[in-house]
């Protein structure tokens, strides 16, 4: 599943979990801290009474009994307003128990009884369940005060100011972290997007040349891709040379074994006896394997080579003005009907072949008129290859369902009082299926054969509607 995945989207996907991870661990981080910045605030701030109380117990002359007004807040005269402090005196056995108001006759839990243990000095600071069920943050001491006794000295708030602190902080932190993020994404695709540009340059390059818009990857291309461009743009040359001598090897073979082949045939019509008009016949037939097969080659040699464009409208007018001139005697019309240009994605005498060789088959079965219908095929958007339609059909006398798979074959001729050597269909259809195309057979709407030639084209693009 991952291969399916291109690298920018790694690479922006790889960006995005790595922000968020880092977002949310620092935002854990930075919620951590200020938890216990806010916590340390609080706590001073419970100190502050806590010293009040303390000066109080510890004053010379005194006997430890304060009174609640001396400490300014009012909250610690309000019943269970969240606010208390309480004194204990632990050196006596009757325990002696001093609070402020707001305890309501209640009393503050230990914190040594909970488990929390003792700072530096003796104090403590920590969370407990208050007398109301809400959850409290107490800070207390033991106070030796001499003669006067030993007191412990608690100073107790709720903690909805802390975690109301908190929670504004958090939701801060979330904005201003959502807001990063944002940030941080849109940077990376823009980044990704500046930083793959020579890719999709490059590509375009390639995607040109596959096209048949270009013969090499042109342009100026960064440092790091120019080797790269400079290596296909060899290895594509390497290609046509190959391709050319390939083809050059070829026809030089088919002029080779042309001659002999028409002399043996020559000779062969001047003798007389049973053998010599076998002997014409099988060198007939040699000759048309021959020239088939090296055919074939070619075609196959032009198909796999780095893929030329090339356009089907002159093509095929070319090919409807010369037909028209051949069957000019049997008044056959040739008319084309293209609503919009196509290109066939391969070499131009391959089309030729083919169209000319459907035309030529028309033309010999028409009884007026054959006709070139050329139209895009509608792909789906993405597909990797489009594809075109060339349908040419006649009004002649048509072809029964059961001989259309055997026009097709090799050497096969249906009629032999007409001219040709069996091989025009199945060429077409062999070179068709070369290029990743097909041919078929079909009835055409004026009665005769229509021949449906599928081809590939250098568009994706769907036809476009006419007015």
């Amino acid at each position: 599943m991952g291969g399916n995945i291109s690298i920018a989207k790694r690479l922006f996907l790889s960006a995005t979990i790595l922000s968020f991870t880092i977002l949310l661990i620092a935002g854990v981080v930075l919620s951590h801290f200020y938890q216990r910045a806010a916590e340390a605030n609080f706590d001073e701030r419970l100190s502050v009474y806590l010293h009040a109380l303390v000066a109080d117990i510890a004053t010379p002359g005194e006997t430890g009994e304060t009174n609640p007004e001396e400490l300014s807040d009012p909250q610690f005269a309000l019943a269970l307003s969240g606010w208390y402090w309480q004194i204990t005196r632990l050196d006596s056995d009757k325990q002696q128990i001093r609070s402020s108001r707001s305890l309501f006759a209640a009393r503050l839990p230990r914190l040594a009884d909970v488990g929390v243990p003792a700072g530096l000095g003796g104090a403590r600071r920590g969370y407990a369940i208050g007398p109301d069920g809400r959850r409290l943050r107490i800070v207390e001491r033991v106070i030796d005060t001499g003669d006067n006794g030993i007191y412990l000295v608690q100073v107790a708030a709720t903690t909805g100011e802390i975690e109301a602190a908190i929670e504004r902080f958090d939701a801060y932190l979330v904005v201003t972290f959502g807001l990063l993020a944002i940030a941080l994404i849109a940077s990376s695709a823009a980044q990704l997007r500046y930083g793959l540009a020579p890719l999709r340059q490059l590509q375009e390059g390639v995607a040109a040349i596959r096209r048949g818009d270009a013969e090499s990857i042109e342009g100026e291309l960064s440092p790091d891709l120019a080797p790269l461009a400079g290596e296909l743009n060899l290895l594509i040359g390497a290609n046509r040379a190959v391709v050319e001598r390939a083809r050059t090897q070829v026809g030089n073979l088919a002029h080779a074994l042309k001659t002999p082949l028409s002399v043996i045939i020559n000779e062969a019509a001047l003798q007389t006896g049973p053998s010599a008009g076998k002997v014409q016949e099988q060198a007939a037939i040699m000759r048309d394997q021959v020239f088939y097969y090296l055919h074939r080659a070619v075609a196959a040699v032009r198909a796999g080579a780095v893929a030329s464009a090339t356009d089907v409208g002159p093509v095929a007018q070319s090919l409807a003005g010369a037909f028209e001139k051949i069957y000019a005697e049997r008044a056959i019309s040739f008319t084309v009907d293209m609503p919009q240009p196509v290109r066939f994605l391969g070499e131009r005498q391959d089309l030729e072949e083919m169209v000319g060789n459907l035309a030529d088959n028309a033309g010999k079965w028409a009884e007026s008129a054959v006709r070139i219908s050329i139209a895009p095929e509608f792909t789906q958007s993405g597909a990797e290859r489009s594809f075109f339609r060339v349908a040419i059909e006649d009004d002649g006398p048509g072809l029964a369902p059961e001989l259309r798979e055997a026009a097709l074959k090799r050497g096969r001729r249906l009629d032999e009082t007409k001219p040709g050597s069996g091989l025009g269909l199945s060429i077409v259809a062999d070179l068709a299926s070369l290029y990743g195309g097909d041919l078929t057979l079909e009835v055409s709407p004026a009665g005769g054969l229509r021949a449906v030639l599928r081809l590939p084209s250098t568009s994706n693009a769907p036809p476009q509607m006419r007015p």
